[in-house]
């Protein structure tokens, strides 16, 4: 999920003093698609429909289960004549999409087979130097032990590609796609190559041009496997050579998402179900998913869902947190079957450089450069000191009433794409703009293509600077440039805009799982990028999102599965999270760039992602596909909302169902309450390490709670050799836990080569 621009701000701040906004539109929420009609009975949408076949019937060929599909609505046509079935579905579910009335629905419920039905709604979209970050090196190590990935197909769900750039074209003597590929190409060779294989598009019973109208899709699928392009660069900065994560892996593209004017592009869950059945009736490998929508319930999420079915078929699913941060319990992608991604920095800024007329000098960011750097003091306004909100934001109009020639402009992010807010600033005759974060944004900042010179700062910056302005008479400031900058501490962090748990529909999960690098990520973009640019063949842009991380992991599970053909989805999903690391650069603890403190639980998971060190994990949390229902039924889904998400009839009192903290996950969440003070969950490790090796505990207990692991110690004798452990969790005599607060802590099975880690986190009721 990209940041996306605009984000609407319904409120007045002071740059001193700001705080969380009264309402907030960003970037994946849930958007429906009729408003204006919902209450009434008779209005016409399109619903997502799961049925389920009465036993012993079988159905030969595909066309039979759309004829079943059919005798469930009322006719076959709505009044405008267009056909009312939109999608029958093969893979992701028993059912299918169609336009329907509430009244209708309610009349279909009575019929055999029928499991439940709900209206669609819209999901939105959500490097040089990443793979060196990520520790991939292109001459030994982990990239060459894995062919770069070579074979794996990953299936991108976004809003298309531009097939023509060069990171799309054949690198050296890639092979064909393996044997079992049944995709195809819109548009067929020479575009299409061993590299892109496949590319389709879906939206509402067309099947139209997959080219990328929006960027989104281009960025994350060069990201995840863009083959190596030398002399990348955006506007002169981060110059070097550019790849995905996976740079030989094959790539397939589903195009459902779709741009609107002056929105994110957005695409349905009919649409979105239809790619990803597609996808897995191709058989591809990874599904990288940069889109989604928050807080659904996972029998009413597309992508929940359909990623069930993936895992079934050995598909890998990894999907985008949503960029909902800082405010905590906006998550997007929270199955535990699906690896879900949160969004860090790396060390790397393009770097512009504030100076005031009093000699203080702040750091920021800016991807547009003019050289040569002019660093004459110039005259400095704050038009929102004295003004409207508008006039705080820089908005269209809102600069009228200042005299704002020639100088330099303090503007505070929001409300409009930041870029655009640039163009409002150079048309009202500034010279230069300082972008200032609002007081969530944290210490995260952007390298933007801007139009004139500017400096993005972070939050504590900006209030210094306001304050400078506010308190000095001809107050001035010099904007100068000192481009690609590496080294920069603290690295990594986790980014402000990155969406937080708990989840509030899987809360004994700790989500996101792992993050990766998501901020000012370099890489394929279909459009001309800043003013008079006139090479658009290879243009890259900086990015910045959760959708940025996710192709990241997605490249990563293609090197793994390489390395480790056999393991399934879940141990790959727990060799990235138990190998995560939890400290920066500097020893330290990742700290979260929203508050300049340590990132918790549920903002990083498990910590960020290690793909050399994922590739030899000692010991792996397996998870079956049928765990997953055990731990439906056990968290209180209904038989009907079961049957729905495994694409099968589920009876849960014949289950033999688990509590939520009793899944076999990489990660320990639980409740304690001071009338249930004691829990005790079980966890079953399998050693795909060193054949004979010991481990033993140990751990940091959460505060207030007490943790007892037993046994102490696990032997192996063999590879693939299971064995389990209990963790008993116990509130401290004495202590008074406040409702709702979270304690933190981990443990680790170590032996002398490995260390496999899993967080822990207490919340008290």
């Amino acid at each position: 999920m990209e940041i996306q621009k605009p984000i609407f701000f319904l409120f007045v701040a002071s740059l001193l003093s700001l705080s969380t906004p009264t309402l907030l539109s960003v970037h994946g929420q849930i958007l429906p698609i009729v408003d204006d009609h919902r209450a009434n009975a008779t209005a016409m949408k399109t619903y997502i429909v799961h049925v389920q076949k009465p036993k012993g019937n079988k159905f030969l060929r595909f066309k039979d289960r759309v004829a079943w599909y059919k005798s469930f609505l009322p006719n076959t046509t709505v009044d405008s004549g267009e056909p009312r079935l939109i999608y029958a579905y093969r893979h992701v579910i028993s059912g299918f999409a169609a336009m329907l009335t509430p009244k209708e629905v309610e009349a279909m419920e009575t019929m055999e087979g029928f499991v439940l039905a709900y209206p669609e709604m819209e999901h939105v979209a959500q490097t040089t130097s990443s793979p060196d970050f990520l520790g991939l090196s292109r001459w030994d190590g982990l990239w060459v032990d894995t062919f770069f990935g070579q074979g794996q197909i990953i299936g991108v769900i976004d809003t298309g590609v531009k097939p023509t750039h060069p990171s799309f074209r054949e690198h050296g003597n890639m092979p064909p796609p393996p044997p079992k590929w049944r995709g195809s190409c819109y548009w067929g060779p020479p575009i299409c190559n061993e590299k892109l294989i496949g590319a389709m598009a879906f939206r509402h019973r067309l099947n139209p041009n997959p080219e990328d109208t929006d960027g989104h899709g281009t960025h994350t699928a060069s990201t995840a496997a863009g083959s190596f392009v030398d002399d990348a660069e955006v506007l002169g900065q981060a110059r070097g050579t550019a790849s995905g994560t996976a740079p030989r892996a094959h790539l397939a593209i589903y195009k459902v998402l779709f741009k609107r004017p002056g929105r994110p592009s957005t695409g349905t869950d009919s649409d979105i179900l239809k790619g990803i059945d597609q996808a897995i009736r191709d058989h591809v490998d990874i599904l990288s998913m940069s889109l989604g929508s928050t807080n659904r319930s996972l029998h009413e999420s597309s992508i929940a869902i359909a990623s069930y079915a993936a895992i079934t078929k050995g598909i890998f699913p990894c999907a985008a947190a949503a960029n909902e941060g800082p405010f905590k319990s906006l998550i997007a992608n929270d199955a535990p079957w699906i690896l879900t991604v949160g969004a860090s920095t790396m060390d790397r800024r393009i770097r512009a450089i504030v100076k005031l007329g009093n000699g203080m000098e702040f750091y920021g960011e800016s991807a547009y450069q003019p050289s040569p750097s002019n660093s004459t003091q110039l005259p400095l306004v704050y038009p929102g000191a004295l003004g409207t909100t508008d006039a705080f934001f820089c908005l269209n109009g809102s600069l009228n009433t200042f005299n704002v020639s020639g100088k330099i402009v303090l503007c505070a992010r929001g409300n409009i794409d930041d870029v655009e807010k640039g163009k409002i600033v150079k048309a009202a005759g500034g010279a230069g703009m300082i972008l200032a974060n609002l007081r969530f944004m944290g210490n995260t900042t952007f390298a933007d293509p801007h139009v004139l010179p500017v400096a993005h700062v972070d939050d504590a910056d900006a209030r210094q600077i306001a304050d400078y302005v506010q308190t000095t008479q001809n107050a001035t400031a010099a904007i100068t440039f000192n481009g690609t900058q590496f080294g920069v501490h603290p690295a990594p962090a986790v980014a402000y805009f990155s969406s937080r748990g708990p989840s509030l529909s899987n809360a004994n999960i700790i989500k996101p799982d792992v993050i990766a690098p998501g901020v000012n990520i370099l890489a394929a973009w279909p459009f001309e990028v800043g003013q008079n640019r006139t090479n658009t063949s290879r243009t890259f842009k900086f990015v910045s999102g959760t959708s940025m991380a996710t192709p990241h992991v997605s490249g990563v599970v293609a090197l793994l599965r390489n390395n480790h053909p056999n393991w399934s989805v879940a141990a790959i999903k727990s060799a990235i999270m138990t190998t995560a690391y939890t400290q920066d650069r500097d020893g330290n603890p990742i700290a979260d760039q929203y508050n300049n403190g340590t990132a918790s639980v549920f903002a990083m998971g498990s910590g960020h992602v290690d793909p050399v060190a994922a590739n030899d994990p000692g010991l792996i949390y397996d998870i079956q596909p049928h765990d997953y229902i055990r731990y439906l039924c056990g968290s209180g889904f209904t038989d009907r909302q079961v049957t729905a998400i495994v694409r099968g009839a589920v009876n849960c009192s014949r289950v033999r169902a688990i509590s939520a903290e009793q899944l076999n996950y990489p990660s320990i969440a639980v409740y304690l309450s001071s009338n249930s003070t004691t829990k005790t969950i079980k966890r079953t490790v399998t050693n795909v390490g060193d054949a004979n090796t010991v481990y033993r505990i140990q751990f940091e207990e959460p505060e207030g709670v007490r943790v007892d692991v037993s046994p102490k110690t696990l032997q192996f004798s063999q590879v693939d050799e299971k064995k389990s452990y209990n963790v008993t969790l116990n509130i401290i005599g004495g202590t008074a836990p406040v409702a709702g607060q979270v304690s933190e802590g981990h443990l680790a099975w170590v032996s002398g080569k490995y260390y496999v880690r899993s967080p822990i986190a207490v919340t008290f009721t």
